[in-house]
């Protein structure tokens, strides 16, 4: 049973590019009645479905649960970019654990992007994978920090694929004078999001993972050695439990609910672009140094997709596409009338020190997100990790669970609002 392309997220606003561009999205049933089994997984974004697949291939019976559709959230509507590393900085994780440790989360970083790269080749998954990211500087005076990153993974930390641009190369290879300096990584890239989720769920359940979607959870509790979760319609009665929602975890458990913090992030799409436009001609992808990031690539019909504009609230604007194309007319005047053809938007999770958020919040029951716009590799990796917790091994995991991940301030009531001065702050910071 397939969808039809008219099929509207009931947890992320718009249609996005992606959901317009596959010929088909796979159905799987609603959860109903009860079942016991060896884990649940609450989440069927990268992290559980990942999981979900390594468990199952490892002979482990598992119920998976998602509120919505496979793709609803994050893992099928964000901007495709793989990059490098962790979402913060190898010197930064370096000055706060040492060069041990965060040798070790870079390697394991790494070892994501391998492994993501490998399973979709393995799997037959054409997620359209493209080579090549650039990361520039809208401020002249993070030259010089750009440079020295540039140097310091190839010096300290063994990556020989990032090296420093100057101003000229950056203006001829994203078509656009707005920038200073940048870095160019030819060891990573952008996918298809969309296609690797559809992909990655299909491979799942052919493992033998039982997978249900529009089936939320509505509770989960851990007592005597066993885990229940309840549904709408049915309840699971489980060893261990996976909790995998990143940013759409509601009220479900409120430990997680403190640490990762769930805000807006939208993208639009122009029509396809002919080469008089001479915007990102070699094909890569790119971010910026703003603290409100924008994120911009061509896709592999030759559209622009182009992702900026932030919202620290639950809430949705009115007209995304308006502000995209504004934000887009400011690195690339010649579109500043455009047309975008999708708009959209999702929640990412992001946690205060910009680093994961892997913890046992209650007896056999672990939380896995806040990712912080680093997902696409990370949460992948992350559920194959989890899978190695359950069979055995911990160790890899624990990486992320020995992380300096505080609670946000201001607890359930004045978290929000705290954090929207914050970062509005930051934004208007960007601008001078």
């Amino acid at each position: 049973m397939h969808q039809s392309q008219q099929y509207q997220s009931p947890i992320s606003p718009g249609l996005s590019w992606y959901e317009a561009s596959i010929s088909e999205r796979q159905q799987y049933p609603q959860f109903d009645g009860s079942q016991q089994t060896d884990v649940v997984i609450i989440g069927g974004g990268y992290t559980g479905l990942s999981a979900a697949y390594h468990l199952a291939a490892h002979g482990v019976d598992l119920v998976l649960l998602d509120e919505a559709r496979f793709g609803d959230g994050a893992s099928g509507r964000n901007g495709g970019q793989l990059n490098t590393g962790q979402r913060c900085g190898a010197e930064d994780l370096e000055k706060q654990y040492g060069f041990d440790h965060a040798k070790a989360l870079f390697d394991l970083a790494e070892e994501a992007k391998h492994h993501l790269l490998s399973f979709a080749v393995r799997h037959n998954i054409d997620m359209e994978y493209v080579q090549g990211h650039m990361s520039v500087t809208h401020k002249q005076r993070y030259e010089k920090q750009y440079q020295a990153h540039s140097e310091i993974m190839a010096t300290r930390y063994n990556y020989p694929h990032l090296r420093y641009m100057e101003r000229d190369e950056v203006a001829e290879k994203l078509g656009s004078k707005r920038y200073f300096g940048g870095t160019y990584d030819s060891g990573t890239g952008h996918i298809h999001p969309m296609k690797l989720l559809i992909g990655l769920a299909k491979t799942a359940a052919q493992a033998g993972a039982k997978l249900y979607e529009n089936s939320k959870a509505t509770s989960i509790t851990s007592s005597n050695g066993r885990v229940i979760v309840k549904t709408e319609r049915g309840i699971i009665n489980a060893e261990k439990a996976l909790i995998a929602v990143n940013a759409y975890g509601g009220n479900l458990e409120p430990v997680s609910a403190a640490h990762v913090m769930p805000i807006r992030s939208f993208i639009g799409a122009t029509v396809p672009l002919d080469t008089s436009y001479g915007v990102l001609s070699g094909g890569e992808s790119v971010d910026d140094s703003r603290f409100v990031v924008r994120y911009f690539r061509r896709s592999k019909d030759g559209r622009l997709l182009f992702g900026g504009r932030e919202a620290y609230t639950a809430d949705n604007p009115r007209d995304i596409a308006t502000h995209i194309r504004r934000q887009i007319a400011e690195i690339y005047p010649q579109l500043k009338d455009i047309e975008i053809t999708h708009s959209w938007g999702g929640s990412v999770g992001i946690t205060m020190p910009r680093q994961p958020f892997v913890r046992e919040v209650m007896p056999n029951v672990i939380s896995a997100g806040g990712y912080s716009g680093h997902g696409v590799m990370l949460a992948n990796f992350m559920g194959k990790l989890y899978a190695e917790t359950v069979t055995g091994n911990r160790e890899r995991l624990r990486r992320f669970e020995t992380l300096k991940v505080p609670a946000f301030p201001g607890g359930r009531t004045f978290r929000a609002p705290l954090l929207f001065l914050a970062l509005s702050w930051f934004a208007m910071m960007d601008r001078i």
